[in-house]
């Protein structure tokens, strides 16, 4: 699996480490999903998704109603995805993806969180080309196979995996990210978490002096309110 694989990992249980931060922003991702689809889970997959995720972090079922809610109301005429490109120290290229009603609030924000922190700002799409975007699945082992349960799952969008334990961290398209859940729901696999990632194409390896400075800045990210998530290309 690597140390990439490693990091990410990490990184995710950091991030959602703190509860007073999470249930916003777990709140926020329900709400654009059900924004973008239909605010009905049965007929939306990213909602479905975002509800089952909110869940596993035991976000309270009226939160849950209230952002579906919410996603047909005034208040979130305004609010959309944004993401920002940028720079750390040691060259680490950094990806971060926002939910925000503000956008001139949220990018002065990250600027000046880039500034602090020994970055900087990069233009809009500097860094598409360097990370694929992955639709990313954890599931717990399933009684079957995993050669018969990645030969049925092909059909649907599976391009590969890594196991950890007796967990499996399903990769594949972006654009697959409903089918996906489709087919394991056929196969009753209970999903513990879904999201959709970027993956660096060039991962770089730095040293762990090197990691403890950069974590500033990636903490800071990650803390502000907007932020839904943050991808860096480290090995």
């Amino acid at each position: 699996m690597g140390r990439a694989f490693e990091y990410r990992k990490a990184a995710k249980l950091k991030r959602w480490g703190n509860m007073s931060k999470v249930f916003p922003k777990l709140a926020k991702a329900i709400t654009m999903a059900a924004k973008q689809g239909v605010p009905d889970p049965d007929m939306n997959a990213p909602l479905r998704t975002a509800i089952n995720n909110a869940k596993a972090q035991n976000l309270p079922k009226e939160n849950i109603a209230s952002a579906i809610k919410r996603a047909t109301s005034k208040d979130s005429a305004n609010l959309s995805e944004v993401n920002y490109e940028g720079k750390s120290s040691f060259g680490v290229l950094v990806f971060v993806q926002c939910a925000t009603d503000n956008t001139a609030r949220t990018v002065a924000h990250i600027k000046d969180i880039f500034k602090k922190n020994k970055g900087q700002l990069l233009p809009t799409g500097s860094l598409e080309f360097m990370f694929d975007r992955k639709s990313v699945y954890e599931i717990s082992k399933p009684s079957m196979d995993i050669d018969d349960l990645e030969l049925f799952m092909i059909d649907f969008g599976w391009q590969s995996y890594d196991i950890d334990d007796d967990t499996i961290y399903v990769y594949g398209d972006f654009k697959d990210f409903g089918t996906l859940s489709d087919g394991f729901e056929k196969l009753e696999i209970e999903v513990k978490s879904a999201k959709l990632e970027r993956i660096p194409n060039n991962p770089q390896e730095i040293s762990d002096e090197a990691m403890a400075d950069i974590e500033n800045l990636l903490e800071k990210l990650e803390e502000d309110e907007d932020v839904q998530a943050v991808w860096t290309n480290i090995l």
